[in-house]
C-alpha cells in the first residue's frame, strides 16, 4: 500500500495521461492552440486512439464498478453530448460512464471516453455544476493534452517516457500489477509531468467554460464548483481525490472566476432529469458517504416543482430499496398518473411490479407505451419490456425484442445479459452461450468469449448457417485479441 501522498502523485500522473488526442477541426480563435508542430499527429493517430479506447473501455467494464443502469447511462450521455455538440475539435463520438465510487473525481481517456464517479452527484448542487465537470473533461480531449504530453516527453526523455507510458497503460488495465512498475519508472521525471498537468488544467478550464456557456449553462457554475473543492480542503486532513488528479492552485481558481465574471450570467433551472438522476444514484447506488438522506429530500420538498417531484420519486426509491413495495407503489403512483410516459416513473413502477410478481401488469403498461412510440421507442423502455418478458416467462417474446435491440445497441451489456437469460429460459443453449460471449467480450474477457462461442458452434448442425455465424464471430474476436495484444504486453 502506497502512502497517501504517493498515491495522489500517481493519480495526478494518470489524470495527465488519461486524456485524448484529437486533431483540430472547425476550431474558432478562442479555442485554438499555438502550433506545436506536425509530429504530434504521428505520436498517436486517431485510429490508434480509438483502438486503445476500445481496449480500455472493455477493461473498465470488467474491472471497475461501472453503474450499468440504463436510465443513468442515458442521462449522463445525453448531458455530455449536449456539451460535445458545442465543443470544437471533435473527431469521434464521446461516451460517458458512471462508476460507483465514494471519491470525488472524473477523468477522460483514449477515444473520447469520460468517466464520472457517483460522488459527483452528491457534491454538485445543480445541473450546470455537473455540466462544468463534463465540459472540463471534454476539453482535455479536444485540446490534445495527451498528444502534446507524449510529444514533449518523447522528445526530452524518450527512454523514460516509453517506460512511463507502458506502466500507465498497465496501471489502467490492472492497478495492482501496474503501481509497482509505475512508481519505479517515473521516479526521475514525475515533477515535470505534474507541472505540465497544472498548466493543462487551466487550459481545460478556459476552453471548458466556453463550451459550458455555448451549451446554455451558467458559466459561474465552474468557479462555484471549484470553490467548493477548495473550501473542502480546509476541513479535511486529505483533499478530495479530484484535487490530487486535477491540481487547484489559487491562481487557477482566480483565473476561471475572472473569466466567468466577464461572461453573461445565466439563471438556469436544473432539469427534472438532473434531480431524478441524483435521487436515483444516491438512493439505489449509495456507498458509505453518498446516500440519499432525509435532509436532501426535505430540502427538495421545500423547493421548486421539479425538486418536489424528485423528493417524491426519491422517497419511492427508498421504499423500494427497503422492500416496502406497497409504500413504494403508493408514493410513486401519483407521479405516474400525471406523467404516464415518463421513463423514470415507468422504470421504477416496473421494478415494483416485478418485485411483487406482477409481470403481466408491467408488460401491459410497457407494451402500450412501445406501441405509441412505434419505431422511436426509448431504448430504456425496450429493456424494461424485455426484462418484464423474462420475469413473466415469455422468453420467446424477449428473444424477438432483444435480437433487434442488440443489433441496434451492440455495446450494451444489459441487452446481451437479458438475451442470455431469455435464451436459457427458452432452452436455446447455443444462443445463450453466444449472448454470454458478447458480454464477456465487452468486459475484456476475449478468451472466455471465444470458448463460449466455440461451445455454441459445437451444439448446432454441422455446416449450418448458425454455425457459420458463430465461427465468423470467433474469427473477429481472435483478430481483436491480436490488435489488443500490444496493450496487454505493456
Amino acid at each position: 500500500m502506497f502512502p497517501r501522498m504517493k498515491k495522489g502523485l500517481i493519480a495526478g500522473l494518470l489524470a495527465a495521461m488519461a486524456v485524448t488526442y484529437c486533431p483540430s477541426l472547425m476550431a474558432d480563435d478562442s479555442d485554438q492552440l499555438p502550433d506545436i508542430g506536425t509530429t504530434a499527429g504521428s505520436t498517436l493517430s486517431i485510429g490508434q486512439e480509438m483502438q486503445m479506447g476500445d481496449f480500455y473501455v472493455r477493461q473498465l467494464r470488467g474491472g471497475s464498478p461501472v453503474i450499468n443502469d440504463p436510465l443513468l447511462e442515458a442521462y449522463i450521455n445525453h448531458l455530455g453530448n449536449i456539451l460535445v455538440a458545442h465543443a470544437h475539435s471533435v473527431n469521434f463520438p464521446f461516451h460517458f460512464f458512471l462508476i460507483r465510487n465514494d471519491e470525488l473525481n472524473a477523468f477522460a481517456f483514449f477515444g473520447g471516453n469520460v468517466v464520472v464517479h457517483s460522488a459527483i452527484f452528491r457534491y454538485t448542487d445543480n445541473e450546470s455544476q455537473l455540466a462544468s465537470v463534463l465540459a472540463h473533461e471534454i476539453s482535455h480531449v479536444t485540446q490534445r493534452h495527451l498528444a502534446r504530453a507524449m510529444e514533449d516527453q518523447k522528445r526530452n526523455a524518450p527512454l523514460t517516457w516509453a517506460g512511463a507510458l507502458g506502466s500507465i497503460l498497465l496501471t489502467m488495465a490492472n492497478p495492482q500489477m501496474g503501481m509497482a512498475a509505475l512508481s519505479g519508472t517515473i521516479a526521475g521525471t514525475q515533477q515535470g509531468i505534474i507541472s505540465f498537468t497544472q498548466g493543462n488544467e487551466q487550459e481545460a478550464d478556459r476552453v471548458g467554460i466556453q463550451v459550458l456557456q455555448r451549451s446554455g449553462f451558467d458559466p459561474q457554475a465552474m468557479p462555484d464548483f471549484l470553490q467548493k473543492l477548495a473550501d473542502d480542503t480546509h476541513y479535511s486532513t486529505t483533499p478530495p481525490e479530484m484535487l490530487l488528479t486535477h491540481p487547484l492552485p489559487m491562481s487557477r481558481l482566480a483565473d476561471i472566476r475572472n473569466r466567468a465574471n466577464q461572461m453573461r450570467h445565466v439563471v438556469m433551472d436544473s432539469s427534472q432529469d438532473f434531480y431524478l438522476a441524483k435521487a436515483r444514484i444516491l438512493g439505489m447506488y449509495s456507498t458509505t458517504n453518498n446516500v440519499l438522506g432525509d435532509d436532501t429530500l426535505a430540502n427538495w420538498r421545500k423547493g421548486n416543482a421539479r425538486q418536489q417531484i424528485a423528493a417524491q420519486y426519491g422517497e419511492a426509491v427508498q421504499f423500494l430499496e427497503a422492500k416496502k413495495y406497497d409504500d413504494a407503489r403508493r408514493t410513486l403512483q401519483p407521479l405516474l398518473s400525471k406523467q404516464p410516459a415518463d421513463i423514470w416513473f415507468v422504470d421504477l413502477m416496473t421494478d415494483i411490479d416485478l418485485a411483487q410478481q406482477r409481470a403481466p401488469q408491467a408488460i401491459a403498461r410497457l407494451e402500450a407505451l412501445v406501441k405509441v412510440q412505434d419505431n422511436n421507442a426509448n431504448p430504456v423502455l425496450l429493456l424494461n419490456l424485455a426484462n418484464a418478458y423474462v420475469e413473466g416467462h415469455r422468453n420467446n417474446d424477449a428473444i424477438h425484442l432483444l435480437n433487434r435491440y442488440t443489433f441496434n445497441h451492440p455495446d450494451d451489456t444489459n441487452g446481451w445479459d437479458l438475451l442470455a437469460q431469455a435464451s436459457a429460459g427458452a432452452g436455446f443453449r447455443d444462443q445463450e452461450l453466444a449472448a454470454r460471449a458478447e458480454s464477456l467480450a465487452l468486459t475484456g474477457q476475449l478468451d472466455q468469449a471465444v470458448r463460449a462461442l466455440s461451445n455454441a458452434s459445437s451444439l448446432v448442425k454441422l455446416g449450418s448457417l448458425q454455425q457459420a455465424r458463430y465461427d465468423a464471430r470467433i474469427d473477429q474476436l481472435r483478430d481483436l485479441e491480436k490488435r489488443f495484444k500490444p496493450y496487454q504486453k505493456s
